[in-house]
């Protein structure tokens, strides 16, 4: 057989083949639109052009310090410019930008720092505390270039004696730094607790984040010059990747420090904001704000909500307020949101039950994923799209992780059969979409954050009085979930619900310990496993 003609004289150039990489639509938008204003933080403003010579300071001044490709640099971050520049800044000299979560505690602190092997740390003032006990637990001694928020200034001590501003300073605005050899060069690392508590490392690399560009614009609606509203941790999943899809369409990024009614209200009146994104509780934010400080809106406001979809009073309690509620579902292992409720216009005559049972399913494939399936995780076989035999959901595509960091074993298990494992378990309906019914590791969903309940467990545990536990999601109309602790006591002891919640809070992070102490015999089957459908049946009752 002869060889096909298009196989002969056709090769990959400089000239046709480059590596994906979401740098190029930052630079993009500098060129094209230098002029156009790219941040806004209280009252400083960046155009394009500023932005990315920022980014690019940064860049050059972590290049004059030995960083480059492969490196990890960490950074304790609010949703401020430093963030943003280090979105584009780091991957632009080959570096592996690190977020963390600024909930978290020192002792997780601790060990993310350490597992990443991080040699360069910012650090917002406001956290200096915990990062200062986590560095007193962790092996690595990291570079700290210390961030002062001249809008918000803190009183906290300083971490260090290098001033992030004073550090990008020694940086050359015209640095070129470099694009990655191959676009499966890892660009970011992102934590998540998964089922023991213990934090994996979650890889993503140039291709992944690039085609979110372009997945999460059209998901949102965003056409150009958007403005967006940072709602969403940028420590999240790289703010789900929207750093680097606005620059896409050249929008603007309205900081906000903290997620606060009134900011949110006057951000969206006084800037003209178009999207934003959040979990469960910042809609209960803006709803249940008092009235003086909410702000006249008058036009339509593009809302993604991810997390547990959203009761049919709050979406209409949205829609009347302004906001129109779009609902995703994804995983840090998905650069966040993989699958998108895709709203058809004939839905909108449904009222009702009709009309939530549509919301309450996750949807269908975000078009940067590959595919999207509900199998059976033994035979892996599709489940029958009869809305009510339950499967695994699983993906597949660009937009899945790398891998967990330094961590085979992990790897190898959620990639089984060539799909990701999400761990998630759901039903497919007839058309297609899929819809969640449970989640196999018993992750909590809390304000958008996820809780591990074996941690709590753990903790709880070590409580003298306790002899067994087991925690459970307790739905929540402000979090959307929050922990509930089953609890028996061991004989001849006695111990009341405030006393195990705080033993929990000097043990845990704050949003992580349990709302709820119920004292009862703990449910189990023949073989000592806890039923824990049982117990988030009681939980949903109380």
């Amino acid at each position: 057989m002869l060889n096909s003609p298009f196989e002969q004289n056709l090769e990959r150039t400089p000239a046709n083949h480059q590596p994906l990489t979401p740098l190029s639509q930052v630079e993009r938008a500098a060129r094209v639109y230098p002029d156009h204003l790219a941040v806004v933080h209280g009252g400083q403003r960046f155009t394009y052009a500023e932005y990315f010579a920022r980014s690019r300071r940064l860049a050059s001044a972590l290049a004059q310090r030995y960083v480059g490709k492969g490196d990890t640099v960490s950074v304790m971050l609010s949703n401020t410019p430093p963030m943003l520049e280090a979105h584009v800044g780091v991957p632009m000299v080959g570096a592996v930008l690190h977020a963390l979560n600024t909930r978290l505690d020192a002792a997780i602190l601790a060990f993310q720092l350490d597992h990443a092997q991080t040699k360069v740390l910012i650090v917002d003032r406001e956290f200096a505390p915990v990062i200062r006990e986590a560095l007193s637990l962790a092996k690595v001694r990291p570079l700290i270039i210390d961030y002062d928020d001249p809008e918000f200034p803190q009183e906290n001590e300083r971490s260090s004696y290098l001033d992030y501003e004073a550090f990008i300073a020694t940086g050359d605005p015209n640095f070129a730094g470099r694009r990655p050899d191959d676009e499966w060069e890892a660009i970011s690392l992102n934590y998540t607790s998964g089922t023991t508590g213990n934090p994996k490392g979650v890889v993503y690399h140039h291709r992944g984040a690039a085609l979110m560009c372009y997945a999460n614009t059209l998901a949102t609606g965003m056409q150009r010059h958007p403005v967006y509203l940072w709602t969403l941790p940028m420590f999240h999943c790289n703010g789900w990747c929207f750093p680097w899809s606005v620059a896409a369409v050249a929008g603007t990024h309205i900081c906000l420090r903290w997620v606060r009614a009134k900011a949110m209200y006057d951000a969206i009146a006084d800037h003209g904001v178009t999207h934003l994104c959040g979990a469960p509780i910042v809609m209960s934010t803006l709803l249940n704000a008092p009235e003086e400080e909410k702000r006249e809106i008058g036009r339509r406001i593009e809302f993604v909500t991810a997390a547990a979809p959203p009761p049919e009073s709050v979406l209409a309690a949205m829609a009347d307020a302004g906001f129109n509620v779009t609902h995703v579902y994804g995983l840090t292992e998905s650069y966040g949101p993989a699958v998108v409720n895709e709203w058809k216009a004939d839905w909108n005559d449904l009222v009702g039950p009709a009309r939530a049972a549509k919301k309450a399913r996750q949807g269908v494939r975000y078009v940067a994923l590959e595919d999207l399936a509900v199998l059976d995780p033994e035979t892996m076989q599709p489940v029958p799209a009869d809305g009510e035999t339950i499967g695994e959901v699983m993906f597949r595509g660009n937009i899945v992780m790398k891998g967990y960091l330094k961590n085979p074993k992990a790897t190898d298990e959620a990639f089984r059969g060539g799909w990701f494992h999400s761990g998630d378990l759901g039903v497919l309906h007839s058309d297609g979409y899929i819809q969640l019914k449970d989640r196999s590791k018993d992750i909590i969903i809390s304000g958008g954050e996820n809780i591990s309940s074996i941690e709590v467990e753990d903790v709880l545990y070590k409580h003298p009085a306790i002899a067994h536990c087991a925690v459970v999601a307790k739905p929540d109309e402000k979090w959307g979930e929050t922990p509930c602790a089953f609890v028996e006591l061991k004989p001849g002891t006695a111990a009341e619900a405030d006393d195990i919640i705080a033993f929990c809070r000097e043990h845990l992070a704050r949003f992580k310990v349990p709302r709820h102490v119920i004292f009862a015999e703990i449910p189990k089957t023949s073989t000592g496993k806890i039923q824990k459908f049982r117990l988030r049946d009681q939980a949903k009752a109380l």
